[in-house]
């Protein structure tokens, strides 16, 4: 300890080795008194004394902690819930396969990419090529090493007609994996694609151990091993203790378990009780009782989530422009934003890039917005169409979605047209319900970039292109903008293709949202990661409870 007069000031003013010193006292069980006397005899006022042993005490209270157990309940879940990350659809299926595997990079909280099983890489001139150097001395759980085939094994499932991978899309240019040796691998690819090192820290692109075929229980390198899956019930993940990231002390909880509760009310219940310590997807309606509660509170993160009326362009009645675009105009986004989402959030303009995306959002392609509520202009449209009714089957796939369409509803009443709608429940509802009726409703994680997002989204022969709209324009935009390194080039086709986006798909988007979960004041360690709940799912080996 220096024996320097502190004076007024406080616990962080200290030298590192005095916080250490006063930390360690009372980690050994030095009551408050001591401390503070021990500061007098080396000069302190009792203030600062005083002070320095409360800003100790806050700083001990926030070091992260090893044990205990943290249920978190999703709001979906159903017999589509997977292990096998090519197949990944919901938030629970991105959870789980945090805990369970690692990508070759991890997403920052300003969404550039930095190392994880992958330590460097780089690529040739012309973004043909790009080359990985693999971390050395990782195990998976059942103790084998991970190699270069793991990861060319993992990434060549992605590859070809006849993958089933929901992410394919976005390396359909990558022609081949190879392996260099047995810690390098390069992409070859058919055409250039600066943002690899981006789309590989996505969700789907877990890494998975060479020639897994069965994911009921698969292993993986991830901080939690899988104990237990039963596909919409629950699963069992117990800590790695093996885990081979040393750059912190983590992972810090003793067990997690991950289920589905589909009910917003109850959800909430749960964790005001504490029966449940994570819960996600707070209905904006419960902002206020979560936190008048000391049991619970909220956690948010601005993003460029979104919710979505999917009106399908290879169905009736959406293979009638006029009676999409009449839809387009009754709906009311400033009242959905204030009233539904209670002002968290921005604007939409039925494309999916909203300001949260920075310098590739197009302000241009949103302001003024294109669609504006315009009910005559909307009844015009709807009467040329024909068309007089139409069904939208609805699950609770985003806060606030039901009341969303009943707005919708309630506008198309006022202009005559009879707007169905038809409740169906969370439970199954990826696999049972959208992309199978002809109008429905998803909701979409925010995506690292622009590009990547309309490619899942919108893209011809995307997996998850909801609407069926195909514009050849658009697709070549996306491939000019992977290929561009200029930012002011790349900016222009975005805007572009966002433009094109609104115009031309079936997707009603009123307003992009922010994530709003909930938990209990006890976890912490939260990164704060844009692209979905709980800051993009990179909290499992983060995250603590403070007992």
């Amino acid at each position: 300890m220096t024996t320097k007069r502190p004076g007024d000031l406080g616990f962080n003013d200290l030298s590192s080795m005095d916080r250490e010193v006063i930390k360690s006292a009372l980690r050994q069980g030095a009551t408050r008194r001591e401390v503070m006397g021990y500061l007098m005899a080396s000069g302190a006022t009792i203030a600062a004394a005083g002070t320095i042993v409360t800003g100790a005490q806050d700083a001990l209270a926030m070091t992260p902690k090893k044990g205990g157990q943290i249920r978190f309940a999703w709001d979906l879940h159903g017999p589509s819930d997977t292990l096998d990350p090519i197949l990944f659809t919901s938030s629970l299926d991105y959870g789980r396969g945090r805990l369970n595997y690692n990508n070759l990079t991890r997403f920052r909280e300003d969404l550039t990419v930095g190392p994880e099983l992958a330590t460097e890489w780089e690529a040739n001139a012309d973004v043909t090529e790009w080359t990985f150097k693999l971390r050395k001395g990782v195990e998976f759980h059942d103790g084998s090493k991970f190699t270069a085939d793991d990861v060319v094994y993992s990434m060549k499932r992605h590859l070809g007609k006849e993958s089933l991978s929901k992410a394919k899309v976005l390396v359909a240019t990558v022609k081949d994996w190879v392996k260099v040796d047995d810690f390098t691998v390069k992409a070859v690819m058919e055409e250039p694609n600066a943002e690899l090192p981006i789309i590989l820290g996505t969700f789907h692109f877990k890494i998975v151990k060479n020639g897994t075929t069965d994911f009921s229980a698969p292993t993986g390198t991830g901080p939690y091993i899988t104990k237990e899956f039963k596909p919409g019930v629950r699963s069992v993940h117990d800590r790695n203790d093996n885990y081979w990231n040393t750059d912190h002390e983590g992972p810090y909880v003793e067990q997690f378990e991950a289920f589905g509760i589909t009910d917003n009310v109850a959800r909430v219940n749960a964790l005001l009780s504490g029966d449940i310590q994570m819960m996600a997807q707070l209905d904006p309606k419960a902002l206020k009782q979560i936190e008048d509660s000391p049991n619970a509170e909220v956690f948010a993160v601005p993003s460029g989530a979104y919710p979505t009326i999917s009106c399908m362009l290879d169905k009736e009645p959406g293979n009638n422009p006029d009676f999409v675009m009449g839809l387009k105009h009754l709906q009311r986004r400033d009242r959905v934003l204030k009233v539904i989402q209670k002002g968290i959030g921005a604007i939409g303009n039925d494309q999916p890039v909203g300001p949260a995306y920075g310098a590739d959002w197009c302000k241009a392609a949103n302001d003024p917005v294109a669609f504006p509520y315009d009910p005559d202009k909307a009844k015009s449209l709807l009467k040329k169409s024909g068309i007089t009714g139409a069904e939208l089957h609805v699950a609770e796939v985003s806060p606030g979605m039901t009341d969303m369409c009943l707005m919708l509803q309630r506008e198309c009443t006022k202009v005559g047209f009879n707007l169905q709608i038809k409740k169906v429940p969370n439970d199954g509802y990826w696999g049972a319900v959208w992309m199978k009726q002809p109008m429905n409703v998803s909701s979409w994680n925010m995506r690292p970039s622009a590009n990547i997002m309309m490619t899942l989204a919108y893209k011809s022969d995307a997996p998850w292109n909801e609407t069926q709209w195909k514009n050849e324009r658009f697709d070549k935009l996306l491939a000019m903008a992977r290929a561009e390194l200029d930012a002011s080039k790349r900016a222009e086709m975005n805007c572009e293709a966002q433009k094109l986006c609104a115009e031309g798909s079936g997707s009603l988007i009123s307003t992009h949202r922010a994530y709003i979960d909930a938990k209990s004041p006890k976890v912490k360690g939260f990164p704060r990661v844009p692209i979905a709940a709980f800051g993009g799912m990179e909290w499992p080996e983060f995250i603590w409870l403070d007992a």
